[in-house]
């Protein structure tokens, strides 16, 4: 079944997103580019209050694609007990895939909009990875389903999950994505503008979005003929 995946850039608003449902609270500084971190501390204290309540994921940040910061920096984000840890291919490095074996939260996160090649899953699945994401790297260039073909996404998502990854599909998603979205199969989908007040990702999250995006995703799965109310 498909999960709900919501970013929160703060305390207050990972309790908003557990309160309304979210299957996987997402922790990320939206402000620090495509893939920003929160400080060490404050994942800490957000694992500590969701208390396994629901899965806790936190991006590793816009960093370099040199092998030692990302091993190093993947240690240390894995010692707040988060339960995944997102990492941003920026470009198809195998020397970092193999620096980073043996991790096993990690979610590779790879780039519609950038050159995206599906052949480094079998080296993610081979390294210990636990999933793999497509997401947009321009967030104004319109989302996913503007820079990637059905056909494409599909094959990424039953190529991740034949070999035994996680596969999440994200970037700048709507409402409106999610009937068509799911039929894919995804095990998540990743959502922050579409969240927040003004549907502006650096706006505060807002309720009764996050209720409406629960609500869509699981009638969706329970139902694939179920229309969604705008």
């Amino acid at each position: 079944m498909t999960r709900l995946l919501a970013s929160v850039r703060s305390l207050t608003e990972a309790r908003l997103a557990l309160a309304c449902g979210a299957d996987v609270v997402d922790l990320k500084d939206p402000e620090a580019g495509m893939l920003g971190a929160l400080p060490l501390a404050t994942v800490a204290r957000a694992v500590k209050m969701v208390d396994r309540r629901c899965t806790v994921s936190a991006t590793l940040g816009n960093l370099p694609m040199q092998p030692q910061i990302l091993r190093d920096a993947a240690a240390r984000m894995a010692a707040t007990g988060v339960d995944f840890i997102k990492v941003g291919f920026f470009d198809a490095d195998k020397n970092c895939i193999a620096a980073l074996a043996g991790n096993t939260r990690l979610i590779a996160v790879l780039f519609a909009d950038r050159s995206c090649d599906f052949g480094l899953l079998a080296d993610l699945a081979k390294a210990g990875f636990a999933g793999a994401m497509l997401d947009t790297a321009n967030k104004v260039n319109g989302g996913l389903r503007g820079q990637m073909a059905a056909a494409a996404l599909r094959e990424f998502v039953q190529r991740a999950q034949a070999l035994g990854l996680m596969a999440g599909l994200a970037g700048s998603l709507q409402l409106d994505d999610v009937p068509y979205l799911i039929e894919l199969g995804p095990d998540y989908l990743g959502f922050r503008g579409a969240l927040c007040a003004g549907n502006q990702r650096n706006q505060s999250l807002d309720s009764s979005r996050l209720s409406a995006m629960r609500n869509a995703i699981s009638c969706r799965a329970k139902d694939p003929n179920t229309v969604i109310a705008r």
